[in-house]
């Protein structure tokens, strides 16, 4: 593969124009399909296969009136008792009126009909039925909602309209800039030159344009949760500029070494690329890998953020090459620009420039320090380690509601107006479908489904039962006393559907957004360890190929799961416990959202992989060429501490750039990733890495013969590039 690659880098430089010319084109093409191609995101997360979805499909077919997207608009009077004068009562029937004919709303109803007034007559609650689900509500039809109540508002009543039908698409503001912005610093400071930092970065945000564009082009054919691309653009911005950061550094590096611009991009590409190629493909693997979980919308984020990060790849073994063939020895900083070119193939370069076997840097010195201290430092590192994931058991999984939402946001403020006027339960309330063979059979089932769940535990009330026009199915609205993401509320379905599991000659569905939300958190903490095994157990196979070795992918794949406990401790204690949530503009702690942890494991497994590979594979290259292991990690360490540091603190600033957005789905997954990447790099890889490895000393590299000769020689190391530049230059290789 190195030997392949090296050919495409140096193909790419020679014929730059042309390379540049087709990325563009393709940017632009990808750019107007989506344009012009572009679908709506969806907002829910549906579960085929769950008793909520099934009872949804049901009302979808039997009584589509009340299949669509409901909101409930909350109203408080100035005074108590004002809702119960005629004033009041006409103020409110106004409302419902103007509801009602709302554009897309099929009706509303009067909550004195319904009861759906507190007992100290100074809150109602409005109900609002749309025609259409959640996702084909239009921006027009949403605002108009949003806007309702102008009339009593001007009469000194607060008028809040919520619910799902407010559940849009997160906006992407200039905040995550910032995250990029600080990127670019770190790229300057890292390369000493504008060029090269300016040119790396243009290299990624084309990548990330291209794909972003492609994801939304087929976002007309697939449905897209709206977190999707928001994933997408997270990954795609990280990994971009990480990879070609690598293959830029290598290319520097051979430049330094006296190599022209050709050759110096030939052999960047052939072994930094193989890395990325690598790397990238351990990423794309594990995100891929969410569709054997079987979960849909799971799925498709999967593949959206795995195909962006194909595109990285593309981008960084073919435009990188052709763009540093422009750049020329601009990439290099100004002092060092004069004298590249003038010395041999590994000589050093200039009075200002350390000789390759210089080792006095930071990473030498740091990867001394690890080995002399390796045992305290491999003890501190596992107490740190393991005091950070302390946190991790007391993890609870739920999808985001109202309660959670920004402060001030409509949604917000439409579930602190109920819960203050009604309680916690009227924000979250649960739906019951009861379908019969026949309008008889409906009819008789609905009493005894009513008074089973009258008896139930945690339950406050029982609405009247609504039916579908032939009266064959029943749709009963059940209203807890706890709040959607609360424990209690999800014993209570549970209990609920056992105590209606027995009625005969109906059958009884409970449905609802939090029911939803209920089952797909379940089903994804059922399906966390299955992928969590995956995951290891690929770690493992692909560094036992790359490495050749037994122990090195253990310890990796162990390092992993110590990465993966520690970030879920600090999320949990963050924004579940609410530890410090100040610091990162949380308003609400709350469960995580029940996709986070799969996903993080994914994702995390691919960057750890990315800085395994960046650090050992140099470790092992220096091993098999005659240094000592305690030698060979001191080496690995000192070539590779600097790129990795700054791929992390690249990746750390694009990820935290997303904690400052309001939604907090994306607040928390942009925060578990820049810790992730934060204690797997500095923790893991740079410190307990090295100290494992020098106390393995040899064995670390042991492997059974009869698995070497079965294993296929994937050459990451570049040994067959280097034996095929030794054939054709061996008196300057």
């Amino acid at each position: 593969m190195a030997t392949l690659l090296y050919r495409l880098g140096r193909g790419a430089l020679r014929r730059r124009r042309l390379v540049v010319a087709l990325w563009l084109v393709v940017l632009v093409v990808a750019g107007l399909a989506a344009a012009t191609l572009r679908g709506p995101t969806a907002s829910n997360f549906t579960m085929p296969g769950t008793e909520s979805q099934r009872a949804l499909d049901l009302l979808a077919d039997q009584f589509p009136s009340a299949s669509g997207a409901t909101g409930t608009i909350a109203v408080k009077a100035p005074a108590d008792g004002q809702l119960a004068t005629p004033e009041g009562q006409a103020v409110v029937q106004e409302l419902v009126q103007e509801a009602s004919t709302l554009p897309g709303v099929v009706g509303a109803v009067n909550p004195f009909q319904v009861g759906a007034v507190s007992p100290n007559g100074r809150y109602a609650l409005v109900q609002v039925q749309f025609a259409t689900g959640g996702d084909e509500v239009t921006d027009e039809q949403r605002t108009a909602y949003e806007e309702v109540g102008t009339a009593a508002e001007a009469k000194g009543w607060q008028v809040a309209p919520g619910g799902e039908v407010l559940g849009g698409e997160p906006e992407i503001g200039s905040t995550e800039a910032l995250g990029v912005l600080v990127a670019a610093i770190v790229l300057i400071i890292t390369f000493g030159s504008l060029v090269a930092a300016g040119m790396t970065m243009l290299n990624a945000l084309i990548g990330v344009g291209v794909g972003m564009a492609g994801l939304f082009a087929l976002s007309g054919v697939i449905e897209l949760t709206s977190t999707a691309p928001i994933l997408a653009l997270m990954l795609g911005l990280a990994v971009g500029i990480d990879y070609s950061l690598f293959i830029t550094s290598r290319h520097r590096q051979n430049l330094l070494e006296g190599l022209p611009p050709e050759e110096a991009v030939g052999r960047a590409v052939g072994t930094a690329g193989s890395a990325v190629v690598f790397a990238g493909a351990t990423v794309v693997i594990a995100l891929a890998g969410l569709a054997v979980v079987n979960i849909p919308f799971l799925t498709v984020m999967g593949l959206a953020a795995a195909g962006t990060v194909t595109i990285a790849v593309l981008v960084a073994i073919t435009l990188q090459p052709a763009l540093l063939g422009f750049a020329g020895n601009r990439v290099l900083p100004r002092r060092l620009r004069s004298t590249v070119g003038s010395a041999a193939p590994g000589e050093p370069v200039g009075e200002e420039t350390l000789p390759v076997e210089d080792r006095s840097g930071f990473g030498f010195r740091w990867a001394r320090f690890v080995i002399r201290f390796r045992v305290p430092v491999i003890l501190v590192s596992l107490l740190g380690l393991g005091l950070l994931a302390l946190p991790t058991p007391d993890m609870r999984l739920a999808l985001p509601d109202a309660s959670t939402a920004t402060v001030g946001s409509p949604a917000r403020v439409a579930s602190d107006l109920t819960t203050e006027g009604f309680g916690p339960g009227f924000t979250g309330r649960l739906a019951v479908v009861v379908a019969g063979d026949d309008a008889q059979a409906t009819a008789a089932a609905v009493p005894q489904v009513t008074a089973m769940i009258q008896r139930t535990e945690n339950v406050l009330a029982v609405a009247p039962p609504q039916l579908s026009p032939d009266g064959r199915t029943a749709l009963l609205g059940v209203v807890p006393k706890t709040g959607p993401t609360d424990e209690a509320t999800e014993t209570l379905v549970h209990d609920v559907r056992d105590a209606v599991g027995g009625v005969k000659g109906a059958e009884v569905l409970l449905t609802g957004a939090t029911a939803i939300g209920i089952d797909v958190s379940e089903k994804l903490s059922d399906a966390l360890p299955i992928y969590l095994l995956l995951v290891v157990g690929l770690s493992v196979l692909l560094l036992m190929l790359v490495f050749r070795s037994l122990l090195v992918p253990l310890k990796a794949a162990l390092g992993f799961l110590l990465t993966v406990a520690a970030t879920f401790g600090i999320t949990v204690a963050i924004f579940q416990q609410g530890h410090l949530a100040d610091l990162v503009g949380l308003d609400s702690p709350a469960p995580l959202v029940s996709f986070l942890p799969i996903l993080l494991i994914g994702i995390l497994f691919g960057l750890a992989m990315d800085y395994e590979v960046f650090l050992v594979s140099r470790m092992r290259e220096d091993f098999v060429h005659g240094d000592t292991a305690r030698e060979a990690t001191i080496s690995g360490m000192g070539h590779g501490a600097r790129v990795v540091t700054a791929a992390a603190l690249i990746m750390m600033s694009v990820f935290g750039g997303f904690v400052f957005l309001n939604d907090p789905i994306i607040k928390s997954m942009g925060f578990a990733l820049a810790i992730g990447v934060a204690i797997d790099a500095f923790v893991v890889r740079m410190t307990i890495v090295p100290a494992v490895m020098s106390l393995l000393g040899d064995r670390a590299w042991w492997l059974p013969r009869w698995l070497d000769r079965a294993l296929p020689n994937v050459d990451i190391e570049g040994e067959g590039l280097r034996e095929h530049l030794e054939e054709r230059t061996p008196t300057r290789v």
